[in-house]
C-alpha cells in the first residue's frame, strides 16, 4: 500500500502533467509515494487465488484482511482503485471505505507500475531485487497456467495441429507420389497400372531402378502376390518406354525416398493422434473415431467451445457454406457435416443417412461434454458414456433397417438377419385386389331398377320431349341454311344480269360508232346471242 506525500501538489497537478511532474525519474516518484505496508502472499496458490479475484473484480480474503488493517491505521483517507468493478465489491466488503477512480488515478498506478521495482525494494524492510523478480516470475506462470487451464494429458491444441498436419501431409504424399509415377512412366509406363499403391510403386522405384533390373531382383518382400510379381517382371521385358540416364534415375529415387519418409512420418503422426484423442476425448473417439473427432475439436476450436454447440449444430459443422446456400435459395438444408465420415453413418443406408446422424450428433454432443468437463485429476475418464451412446446408434440403425429396437432397456440385443432383397421377394405374400376401397357411380340402368313404375313413366316422357325438342332444333337449322342458299343463288343472278346489259350498252354503241357489219356477220352474232340466252335460262331452270 503506497500514501500520496504531498495531497495539495496532487489536486492541483493535471493529469496530463503527472509523468513530468512526479513520475520522470525515480527521486521523483520516492517522495511523491510513500509506503505505508507490505504483505506478501503464503505462497503461490495464494498470489494466484488473488490474483484471478482482483481480475474477476472481487475481493479475495487475504484482501480484505490487509485493508481492514492497515485502513483503520491511515484514519480517514479514500482509496485510489484501477478497476471499477473493485468499487462495488470493496464497499460490500470493506465498510467505510471511500474509493475514486478518475483519470488521475490511472496516471498515479501507471506511474506505480513504472517504478515498482523502485518502491519496494527502497528502505531497510524492502525486498531484494532477485526475491522480487523471482516472486513475479513464479507468479506470471502459474497465472498464465490457470487461465490457459493448462494441463499435459488434456491438451486440444496439439490435436488440433495434429489433424490438420495430417490432412495436409496426405496431400503432400498424393501430389509427390503422382510426381514419381508421371516421371518413372516415361521409362516403365506399365507399372502404373499392375502397382497401383503408392508405397508400392516407390519400394520398386528405390529397389529396382534401370527396368531390365527388374528381371533378377526379387520383390517378394514388396508384393504378397507371387503372380503379380511375374506379370511385372514379364512386363518390364517387353516395355515401351524410352532410356532414361543414370543422373535422372537419382532424382527420381531422391524422389520416391520423400515419399517413403513422408507415409513413415504419417503413420507415426496418426498412432500420436489416437493416443492424444484417447486422454483427451475418450467418449468422443468411442463413437466417431479419432480422425473426426479431431476434425470436429479443430473446427470449434477446441474442446470447450464443442463441448458449448448444441446437437443441431454438430450435426451440420463443417458444412456451413451449403447451410446459409439453402437459407438464402429457400432449398433444403444439409443433414450432415464431418460428421458424415464416421464409420455408424457409412454403415447406414443412403435413406437412412441423415437420421442416424441426427442421432448419432445427439450422443456425440453427451459425450463431448462429458469430456471437456470432467475432473482433470482422474488418471482415467469414464467411458460408459460413450459405449451407451454407440449401443443406442446401432439399435437405431438396426431398427430403420428392418430389425426390432429392444423394448426394455437392454442395449446387448440380438443381431437382426441382415436384409436379402431375393428372399423378402419370395417370402412377402401376392398382393390381393381390396374391393373394399373402390368409388362405384351409380349408372343409368341401375336407377331405373331402383326406381318405381311411376318415376319411370316420367322419365320415358321427358327422354320424348328432349327428342323432339333436338329434332325441332335440326330442321330449324337447315331451314336457315336453304334461306340463305336461295338468297345467295338471287344475288348472284342480279349480278350477272347487271353485266348483260352492260356489254349489250357496249355493243350498241360499237355499232352506232363503228361501220356496218355485214348480213353473215349479224346472223352469226344473232345466233351466239340465242345460244346464250338458251343456256342462261337452262342454268336459270336447274336452280
Amino acid at each position: 500500500m503506497f500514501k500520496v506525500s504531498d495531497d495539495k501538489k496532487f489536486k492541483k497537478t493535471d493529469a496530463e502533467d503527472f509523468n513530468d511532474s512526479f513520475f520522470s525519474t525515480d527521486t521523483k516518484a520516492k517522495k511523491m509515494l510513500e509506503r505505508v505496508a507490505f504483505e506478501p502472499f503464503e505462497d503461490t496458490a495464494d498470489a494466484v487465488v488473488a490474483m484471478t479475484a482482483c481480475m474477476e473484480g472481487k475481493v479475495s480474503s487475504s484482501l480484505k484482511k490487509f485493508l481492514k488493517k492497515k485502513l483503520k491505521l491511515q484514519g480517514d483517507s479514500v482509496l485510489a482503485i484501477a478497476d471499477k468493478g473493485m468499487a462495488v465489491s470493496l464497499k460490500e466488503n470493506v465498510k467505510g471505505v471511500e474509493c475514486v477512480h478518475n483519470e488521475k488515478t490511472q496516471e498515479l498506478f501507471r506511474g506505480i507500475r513504472c517504478h515498482m521495482d523502485e518502491l519496494l525494494t527502497d528502505g531497510d524492510d524492502g525486498i531484494q531485487q532477485e526475491d522480487l523478480r523471482a516472486m513475479q516470475l513464479g507468479l506470471s506462470h502459474s497465472l498464465g497456467r490457470y487461465k490457459l487451464k493448462f494441463s499435459a494429458d488434456k491438451v486440444d491444441t496439439m490435436v488440433i495441429q495434429a489433424v490438420g498436419l495430417l490432412d495436409e501431409l496426405d496431400k503432400e504424399i498424393n501430389t509427390y507420389a503422382m510426381r514419381v509415377k508421371e516421371w518413372y512412366g516415361w521409362h516403365f509406363p506399365e507399372l502404373q497400372a499392375l502397382a497401383g499403391d503408392n508405397v508400392q510403386y516407390a519400394k520398386m522405384v528405390l529397389k529396382c531402378g534401370l527396368r531390365p533390373n527388374f528381371k533378377g531382383t526379387d520383390l517378394s518382400s514388396i508384393l504378397e502376390d507371387e503372380a503379380q510379381e511375374a506379370t511385372i517382371k514379364e512386363a518390364a521385358e517387353i516395355s515401351m518406354g524410352t532410356e532414361v540416364a543414370d543422373v535422372d534415375m537419382i532424382h527420381i529415387q531422391c524422389l520416391a525416398e520423400q515419399v517413403m519418409s513422408l507415409t513413415e512420418y504419417r503413420g507415426q503422426l496418426f498412432d500420436y493422434l489416437k493416443n492424444r484423442m484417447n486422454a483427451i476425448a475418450p467418449n468422443l473417439t468411442i463413437l466417431v473415431g479419432e480422425l473426426v473427432g479431431a476434425r470436429l475439436i479443430g473446427h470449434a476450436g477446441s474442446l470447450m467451445n464443442l463441448a458449448k454447440q448444441p446437437a443441431s449444430t454438430v450435426q451440420i459443422l463443417g458444412a456451413e457454406k451449403a447451410l446459409f446456400r439453402a437459407l438464402k435459395t429457400k432449398h433444403d438444408t444439409p443433414k450432415y457435416g464431418l460428421i458424415y465420415h464416421a464409420s455408424l453413418i457409412g454403415q447406414a443406408a443412403p435413406k437412412h443417412k441423415g437420421k442416424i446422424s441426427r442421432v448419432l450428433a445427439a450422443k456425440c454432443s453427451l459425450a463431448i461434454r462429458v469430456d471437456a468437463l470432467s475432473d482433470d485429476t482422474i488418471e482415467q475418464l469414464d467411458t460408459t458414456v460413450g459405449f451407451e451412446g454407440r449401443a443406442k446408434v446401432e439399435a437405431r440403425l438396426r431398427q430403420l433397417e428392418g430389425g426390432v429396437a429392444p423394448s426394455s432397456g437392454n442395449l446387448t440385443a440380438k443381431k437382426t438377419a441382415r436384409y436379402d432383397p431375393v428372399a423378402a421377394k419370395t417370402a412377402a405374400t401376392a398382393p390381393s385386389y381390396n374391393d373394399a376401397s373402390d368409388m362405384v357411380l351409380d349408372s343409368k340402368g341401375s336407377d331405373d331398377e331402383a326406381k318405381t313404375p311411376k318415376d319411370k313413366k316420367k322419365r320415358a316422357k321427358k327422354d320424348k320431349k328432349s327428342t323432339e325438342k333436338k329434332s325441332k332444333k335440326r330442321k330449324a337449322e337447315e331451314e336457315d341454311e336453304d334461306k340463305n342458299g336461295d338468297d345467295d343463288s338471287d344475288d348472284e343472278a342480279a349480278k350477272k344480269a347487271a353485266k348483260k346489259s352492260a356489254k349489250k350498252a357496249k355493243k350498241e354503241d360499237e355499232d352506232k360508232n363503228g361501220d356496218d357489219d355485214s348480213d353473215d356477220e349479224a346472223a352469226k352474232k344473232a345466233a351466239k346471242k340465242s345460244a346464250k340466252k338458251a343456256k342462261k335460262e337452262k342454268r336459270k331452270s336447274k336452280d
